[in-house]
């Protein structure tokens, strides 16, 4: 527990964590967002905000929203899964929201002395609560997001063959191993201005991942983290139904299709969604390992 403690920002004002801070911005569909009321003699006390606290050293933001969330409210980590991520940087010292949602019913409870009260509330009564200063300031950028995936469709021809590595020798073994290169992704996030997310530099998401296959790759099983879409006939033909499946089901998420194909992207865009080239998701897998 080492990031206890104050420190200054740039604009001369002190914040709780020396090596910045992180909260959990809950989401239950059937209940609405999980707010801690602050004990009064915290910091900021007697108002309302996220669990949440400073991060230690070793952690990123999502290990350590989800630690104090636990410590605090009782929340399983394993039945929550993050979607996005909002940074500020007051300059010197940065607080990450983590936006997330239940993946099975939680059973929230006071767990320390910091909280006297945990209430799941709708979003739209929100800010009728003494909210703390810098949650109220910050909650109009995150309402819009609550919910919200960011889905890549993942055009697997396309992203295998735009690198001549022998991928033609074994296509569904390269199909394979770019699947299980993709669970990366859903595990460590990427940036939603590299990936055609254009809310700000300071949103991060944890995608779903969507992969597309055809002709001797077709048969490549889905992992945990990927799901796999084997083309009945052609692969553009599946990737377009894919996205039209996903407007219709969650017209609020982000869809993302990855390819280089000039006439499958004018094809995805009537139907709504957003596309970058298969260099953009290489590269993010690279910076993996």
């Amino acid at each position: 527990m080492d990031g206890d403690g104050f420190v200054e920002c740039a604009a001369g004002h002190r914040h709780w964590g020396r090596f910045g801070a992180a909260g959990l911005l809950l989401t239950d569909p059937e209940r609405g967002v999980l707010l801690q009321h602050r004990a009064w003699w915290t910091h900021h006390g007697d108002t309302w905000a996220l669990p949440g606290g400073a991060r230690d050293s070793h952690e990123d933001a999502w290990q350590a929203a989800t630690r104090e969330a636990e410590e605090e409210a009782g929340i399983p980590g394993d039945a929550v899964r993050p979607l996005s991520a909002w940074t500020v940087d007051h300059g010197g010292w940065t607080y990450t929201t983590v936006l997330a949602q239940t993946v099975r019913p939680v059973r929230e409870q006071v767990m320390n002395h910091e909280s006297d009260e945990l209430r799941w509330v709708r979003p739209q009564d929100v800010p009728g609560y003494p909210l703390h200063h810098d949650f109220a300031s910050a909650w109009p950028s995150l309402v819009p997001q609550l919910g919200r995936e960011l889905v890549l469709v993942v055009d697997g021809a396309n992203v295998v063959g735009s690198r001549p590595d022998g991928w033609w020798r074994d296509r569904a073994g390269a199909a394979g191993r770019l699947r299980d290169r993709l669970a990366t992704l859903v595990r460590s996030g990427v940036r939603g201005s590299a990936f055609e997310v254009t809310d700000g530099p300071e949103w991060s998401w944890w995608p779903r991942v969507v992969l597309v296959v055809e002709g001797q790759a077709k048969g490549v099983p889905a992992s945990e983290e990927v799901e796999v879409v084997s083309a009945a006939q052609d692969g553009d033909s599946a990737i377009v139904d894919t996205v039209r499946s996903l407007r219709v089901s969650r017209p609020a998420d982000h869809v993302t299709v990855v390819t280089a194909d000039r006439e499958l992207r004018s094809r995805i865009t009537a139907e709504g969604a957003g596309y970058l080239g298969p260099g953009t998701l290489l590269a993010a897998l690279d910076d993996q390992g």
